[in-house]
């Protein structure tokens, strides 16, 4: 199994020994300016190719974005990229981390363990002098990849979230906590949701974690560049702690309480669901329908 992060460093030692396949997943809020492709197309890692995870998605009657492929969808992606069963995928962002650990997520539920994301993203590889490359990719790739088996204990369906919502987990052990990625003014509906027509607040019984909770900001020196990278598992440790409280921790840490990832889109869902990870966490989901089902 590879390790969930990498330094830069990391990653062109990884590159200098081939086999690997190295993935751009940004993706931008609905109503931003940014524009994910072109800028991949402007500048990128060396080889690099884009994920775009609108695009390896299942449809969904809602109309729901970046829900989980199929298996076999998954599998022709992966063709299409060049990826084998045994390459070493390397997926990175260009905020640093933001959509790169969903990526990861899709590619560990579906059993790729060589797997990892670019701590920082293009942010810091180019903070850090590693090249980058703006001319048209060059030739197309294909592999063949055997059709995975999803995980189905690491995702939650609407079904599944709905009856856990309706026990409280502070009387009943077997509840699974669930863990809100959203701003806490959306958790609690003081803030309303940027998507028009949903409403703001929040699962029953959830807790409000942030996703940058989890994350420290850099700005690259002299000069007006952020970027984020993960906190280390002690300061991960100490935000689970604040947001669900000692004891509850400690039983998630030491699997004797699951729990669940949730967002606004399922997007930074995945940022917490990383973090869990870091810290070894060995019962953590993610709510592939998110929070725009309960609005």
């Amino acid at each position: 199994m590879a390790p969930y992060l990498l330094s830069p460093s990391n990653l062109r030692d990884v590159m200098s020994s081939g086999n690997v396949s190295v993935l751009d997943a940004s993706w931008f809020r609905p109503g931003s300016p940014r524009k994910p492709l072109q800028e991949f197309q402007a500048k990128r890692i060396p080889g690099a190719q884009f994920l775009d995870l609108d695009e390896v998605a299942s449809p969904h009657e809602l109309g729901l974005k970046h829900m989980m492929p199929s298996e076999r969808f998954f599998a022709d992606a992966c063709e299409k990229f060049g990826i084998h069963s045994n390459s070493h995928v390397v997926i990175y962002d260009t905020y640093g981390v933001f959509s790169s650990p969903r990526a990861l997520f899709m590619f560990r539920a579906f059993g790729h363990q060589k797997s990892s994301i670019l701590d920082g993203g293009l942010p810091r590889w180019e903070a850090e002098g590693f090249e980058t490359e703006g001319i048209p990719p060059t030739g197309e790739k294909t592999s063949t990849y055997p059709t995975p088996v999803l995980d189905g204990a690491s995702i939650r369906s609407y079904e599944q979230v709905v009856a856990n919502s309706l026990l409280n987990p502070a009387s009943d052990p077997a509840v699974e906590l669930v863990v809100d990625a959203r701003s806490r003014g959306r958790f609690l509906a003081t803030d309303p949701d940027p998507r028009p027509g949903l409403s703001s607040g929040h699962i029953p019984h959830s807790f409000s974690l942030p996703f940058d909770v989890f994350l420290k900001t850099h700005t690259v020196p002299n000069t007006s560049i952020n970027y984020t990278t993960i906190l280390s598992e002690p300061e991960l440790r100490q935000a689970l702690v604040d947001a669900i409280g000692a004891d509850q921790a400690q039983l998630v840490l030491t699997g004797n309480r699951p729990i669940t990832t949730t967002c606004g889109s399922g997007m930074t869902a995945g940022i917490l669901w990383l973090g869990l990870k870091l810290l070894g966490v060995p019962n953590v989901a993610l709510y592939d329908e998110v929070c725009t089902d309960h609005a």
